[in-house]
C-alpha cells in the first residue's frame, strides 16, 4: 500500500473505505487450503477476488503464506498483501 494510506483510511471521514477494504478480505463459510480451486469468489463486500492454484494458492496475486488458520468464526488464510476493491482509489483517499 502506498505510504500514508493506513493514517488515511484511519480518519474517521473514511471509516466506511475501510470497512469496504477489510471485508473485501472475506469470504463467507469455512474454506480450507484443500478445497479452494480456481476461479472468482465473492467476498462480503460483494466484489469478487480470483482464486488460482497454480503455483501455489494466490488470491489476486497475493500469495497464500499462512494457510488453515482455525478461528472461533472460521478459518484464516494469510496472505502477504493487502488487498484493495477495484473501486478504491488510494490516491483519492491520499489527497
Amino acid at each position: 500500500m502506498p505510504e500514508g494510506l493506513v493514517a488515511a483510511l484511519l480518519l474517521p471521514e473514511n471509516k466506511d473505505t475501510l470497512v469496504k477494504i477489510l471485508t473485501y478480505h472475506v469470504v463467507s463459510g469455512e474454506v480450507f487450503a484443500a478445497d479452494i480451486a480456481d476461479g472468482d469468489v465473492a467476498t462480503v463486500e460483494g466484489q469478487t477476488v480470483a482464486l488460482s492454484t497454480a503455483d501455489g494458492v494466490t488470491v489476486n496475486g497475493a500469495n497464500v503464506i499462512i494457510a488453515d488458520v482455525a478461528a472461533s468464526n472460521g478459518v484464516i488464510h494469510a496472505i502477504d498483501a493487502v488487498l484493495l476493491p477495484p473501486d478504491v482509489d488510494p490516491a483519492a483517499l491520499l489527497s
